[in-house]
């Protein structure tokens, strides 16, 4: 595969979880960080959450701190993103990314690279 491939979206109530899967097979990510972005309907792709493979750290926007993780299994080669008592503004369209930094230090939603995937729909009803 030359992109990522997320799934694990679906449609839930507010309140609800879910838990988000990507993989990065075939995708040439080497030792950078990983991260999640998603698209709101009308908006553009915001990221939300970085995770370095080099000690772990991770980072969230405001918007989800407290109530998404993010995780990976290197000998997978993939990302997660647990999502707890979601809210209808986590509607979105969630795509996972490369980011060209061994951590998730400044700006790093301004250094993703490679292809989008088609990304995962999440829906929350209120």
């Amino acid at each position: 595969q030359m992109q990522p491939v997320e799934s694990g979206g679906a449609s839930v109530q507010a309140g609800g979880s879910l838990r988000l899967s990507c993989t990065f097979s075939g995708v040439n990510g080497g030792d950078f960080a990983r991260a999640w972005f998603r698209q709101a309907p009308g908006n553009g792709r915001e990221g939300i959450s970085c995770i370095s493979f080099s000690v772990g750290k991770t980072t969230y926007q405001d918007s989800v701190k407290g109530r998404f993780t993010i995780s990976r299994d290197d000998a997978k080669n993939m990302v997660y993103l647990e999502m707890n008592s979601l809210k209808p503004e986590d509607t979105a369209i969630y795509y996972c990314a490369v980011i060209t930094r061994i951590d998730c230090s400044g700006s790093w939603w301004d250094h993703r690279v490679g292809a989008w995937g088609q990304g995962t729909q999440v829906t929350v009803s209120s």
